[in-house]
This record gives C-alpha cells, structure tokens and sequence, in this order.
C-alpha cells in the first residue's frame, strides 16, 4: 500500500511537468521495476519451436514431427502415417497445438508432414501459410484458417508446391499481399505464395556468397523497407533487394567485427519503428550471435562467449554507416521484439556456444530492454528481473495483444529429453510482462473504446479511448504491430507503423472519453495489407490492442 501511494505522488509530481514516455521511464527505474514473469502451462505437450499469433487471439504453436512421440495425444484417435519419418512410422501423437490467450487452453492440431525448422507468414485475409521444413516437408506448403468455431481449423497442406527445397528458409509479407520465401539451407534463391507463372528464375548470388564453412547465413534476417525494396542480411553482410527485377539496389557496409550473425550464429534483427509524423527514418537493428567459429568450437566440447554488440544501420542515409553497441550481456539465439511502447525487447537465448544440438551454455535469464530514442551515450539497455527457466535452442517469444509476451520452448536435443540431460527439454509456456505493465501506471493506462474494424491506406479514422485517472494529459499516440512469425531467434514480417496525427487529442461529450483521429498507412510498402494490433499509447504507456484489417 506505501508503494502505490508513493508511486501516485510520483505520478501526480510528473504530471505537474508534463508527463512523457522518458518520464515514465525514469519513474520504472527509480521504483525497481524490472518486469514480471507469470507461469501459464506447464506443459503444452509440445516443444515451441514456432510460434504464430492469428486474429482471433490464438496462437499456433509447432515443433517438428521427427524425434519421436510428443506428450500429447491427437484428438478422437487419429494418428499421422509417415513411411518416410525416420522415428515413428505411425504417430499417434500431436506436434501442434492451438493455444487460446484468453482461456490459457490448448487444443492438439495435426501436421502431417516434417516442419523442423520451416517458415511463415500471414497473408491478408488472416490464413497463415507455412512452408517448408525437413524431409518429406521440405517442398510442403501448409495453410491454417482462424476461425471462431475452434473445433474447424486445422491444418490442410499441399505437398511438393514449392519449387525448391526450404530449410531454415525466410518468408515476407509483400506490399500486394503476396510471400516471398527466400533461401533455406544451400539454396540460392527465392519464390513466391501464390506462385508465380511461368516460373523465373529467381536465383540470388548474394546466398550463395555469404555462405561460410558453417552456413552462417540461414534463416537471413528479411525486412521489406518503405519503398518495396527488400533488406536482406546474411552472415555479415546486407543489401537492398529488388525482388520484382532481380537486381541488387545497394550494397550496404559489412557490420563491424566480422561476426557472423545469421543461423547458426544466431543473432537477431528487427526493422525499428516508422513514425509516420515526421521524415521516415529508416533504420535495422542486428543484436547478438556468436562469432565466426563458435559451432565448430561447440560441436567439440568448447562453448565461446556470445557476441556482446548491437549494431544500427539508418538506411535512409545517403552513406551509412553502422553506429555499435554493447550489450549488458551477450546472448546468441536471442528473440528480439518490437513492444507497443517503442521499445525493443532482447529475451531468451544463452551467453555462449552456438544453435544446435547441444551446443549452447550458460542460459541468459534476464531479458533486456532497448530504448532506441535515448541518446547513445545515455542507458538504452536496461536490464530486466530473471526468468526460472532456461530458453535455448528452439525456444520462441512473441508479442501478445495484452502487452505482454509469450514466452515457451527450449528442446536443444535431438529427442525428447527431459532428465538426464544438463537442460531439459521444455514444453512450458510463461508470459513476460515488461514494466509499462507495473500496476502503479494503471491510472494513466488507456483503454481503447472503439475504433474502424477496417482502415484504408491515407485514410483518416478516430479512435476512441478514455484514460482512467488524470491530472494532466501526457503524449498520446496510435501505432499499429503486424505479428510476427517467431522461430529460430527471428521474428519474421514484425514492424511497428506510427500512425501520422491529424489534429491532437480532443475530448469526447460522454463519459469522459477522449478521441484521437489519425491517418491509416501511408502505403502497402509502409504497411502491407492484412491484420494488425492497434495500441493508443499515454506517456509511453501503453493500452491492450484491438485488431484492426488495414487494406
């Protein structure tokens, strides 16, 4: 009770200044607040390899179909015959699972072919394609429908649709609502969902060329930039990317240190923010990963130090040029999120060796928080409370509409293993849930009202949101996240737009509401069509999210 009084006048002496989003974070650092984690399941039955948010507030959760029985039964007694898997033949086990956030439930789905270490993306209408895999899925396309009347989605796949074999491939929403996948393991190219006819070809040197003794140029880091150009990052090295002509725009510099950040070396990258109330700064952010011969080292017996820096590239520049950082704590096979407050989450992973089997030590506990408006010399990374559980290999971490993030996975063996082995194999899922969350910010927590179920592109819509307790209205702002598709420390198709402001925030007659009216994306390049989480944010607080369709 002292704590909450003692933060209310704390809240009530910033008001007083104009409460704003580094005010907010100043006032979390003073009172501790490093976050929370909440257990949610012990056991889904399935390790979390791959993760998907869909539209109606349900995630699809997979591992691969190809280390033996998980702990789950498929439902009213079906089973998947493989004569091609390499374990069990007749599997009469899940390896997918529906996972509802609203009643922390899950339901067994059922994949009938291998998606060790695919792909996805969510196309416009909210379906979830997934492609690729291990084995008999490597060509597989698969699709899963949202749909309220839960016991109706299921997975449908469509063998040998794609035109090459994808492994640790990566797929990208496009501006006309189309995917591209790209790479996998030795393939040097790139194809689209719905395909393309006749079929180009569509090869891509710059693979080929960033391709090390160990590979490390899998699962390449994919963003589609403001101007429908593609960035692509792989090992060390990143270009812009023409997909509709082939071509190569730019070469852009190599990011300092000459360590590789790509799979097996797992680091990270995210697109950060585009603010749409001001000249669009475009700018990647690549954190994390292991250096260059840390696998090899790992696969004998000898686990070297994660790497430690963050590099960030502004792309908008004329020339430019990488700005490096240090990480409070290296980490390979760290998942980076973009959270509705502006601010990039670093959580999961270990502090050395590499992914793998096997391969990886010393689990990273403590997420870390990146603020990437501070000046670089102040405290952009902040440190946040431990998890109990390790995350490693296979673990993933995605954003949820509440805010907070869903955290589940960590199977660095071949099989199932969950004793005799220094880190188990695990079918938890925890949520993580950042400070903004603390209780002592809900008086200025806003909560979204109503607004547009559809927005148009450059089209202006209001959304209507009250804030409980006030004494002065602090910066208010709607921005919208694509949810991404997490597997292997990459979360693919994420991007946060904030939405441009057409007149400030007015009061609403009733009830004490107030409105905020804002534009819709200015492009699909900006923006590509399809389902997004609407945020409205109070002094870098922010609100739960409803969905909206942009299109």
């Amino acid at each position: 009770m002292a704590c909450k009084i003692f933060t209310f006048l704390l809240l009530s002496i910033a008001f007083t200044r104009f409460l704003t989003p580094a005010t907010s974070q100043w006032l979390a650092r003073l009172l501790g607040n490093q976050g929370e984690w909440e257990f949610l399941r012990t056991s889904i039955g399935i390790s979390a390899m791959h993760m998907q948010l869909l539209s109606n507030n349900k995630v699809v959760i997979f591992d691969r179909t190809d280390f033996g029985s998980s702990n789950l039964s498929l439902s009213d007694g079906r089973c998947r015959i493989d004569p091609s898997d390499s374990i069990l033949r007749t599997d009469c086990s899940a390896h997918s699972v529906m996972y509802d956030t609203q009643t922390n439930t899950i339901r067994p789905l059922m994949v009938q072919t291998d998606t060790w270490c695919s792909s996805g993306a969510v196309l416009p209408n909210g379906t979830l394609i997934q492609t690729g895999g291990f084995n008999d899925g490597d060509h597989v396309l698969r699709k899963i429908v949202p749909c309220e009347d839960d016991e109706g989605c299921d997975w449908t796949e469509v063998p040998g649709y794609l035109l090459h074999r994808r492994w640790y491939a990566t797929n990208q929403i496009l501006p006309d609502g189309r995917i591209i996948v790209i790479g996998g393991r030795r393939q040097f190219n790139y194809e689209f969902y719905p395909k393309q006819f006749p079929s180009p070809n569509n090869f891509l040197n710059f693979l080929r060329e960033t391709t090390d003794e160990n590979e490390n140029n899998l699962y390449p880091f994919v963003h589609l930039l403001p101007d429908g150009n593609l960035l692509l990052f792989a090992n060390t090295r990143a270009i812009v990317f023409n997909y509709i002509q082939n071509r190569v725009i730019r070469s852009l510099p190599p990011i300092p240190g000459n360590e590789p950040r790509n799979y097996p070396s797992s680091g990270s990258s995210v697109l950060l923010p585009l603010d749409e109330n001001q000249p669009l700064v475009i700018e990647i952010m690549v954190c994390g990963g292991a250096p260059r011969n840390a696998y090899l080292s790992a696969v004998h017996g000898t686990y070297v130090r994660a790497v430690t820096t963050c590099g960030r590239l502004r792309i908008s520049d004329q020339n430019p040029v990488w700005e490096m950082e240090t990480m409070p704590l290296g980490r390979v096979m760290g998942d980076m999120l973009i959270l509705p407050s502006g601010d990039i989450l670093i959580i999961n992973g270990a502090g050395s060796g590499a992914a793998g089997w096997e391969n990886a030590r010393n689990p990273v506990l403590r997420p870390v928080l990146y603020h990437p408006k501070e000046p670089k010399n102040s405290t952009r990374f902040w440190v946040m409370k431990p998890a109990d559980r390790p995350r490693l290999y296979h673990s993933t971490a995605i954003l949820l509409p509440d805010t907070k993030v869903l955290v589940g996975g960590s199977n660095p063996h071949v099989f199932y293993n969950f004793s005799g082995v220094q880190y188990p194999t695990d079918l938890s899922l925890e949520a993580f849930s950042p400070p903004y969350l603390a209780e002592g910010y809900d008086a200025i927590r806003p909560q979204i009202l109503y607004t547009d179920d559809i927005i148009g592109y450059n089209q202006s819509f209001s959304v209507i949101f009250k804030v409980p307790k006030f004494l002065k209205l602090g910066i208010v702002s709607a921005r919208i996240i694509a949810p991404s598709f997490t597997t292997h420390a990459f979360s693919m198709s994420q991007r946060m737009v904030v939405l441009r402001e057409i007149n400030g925030v007015l009061p609403v007659v009733s009830f004490g509401a107030l409105s905020i009216s804002v534009f819709g994306p200015s492009t699909p390049q900006i923006a590509p069509p399809g389902f997004y989480m609407l945020f409205v944010v109070h002094a870098g607080i922010p609100s739960s999210a409803v969905w909206v369709k942009v299109q």
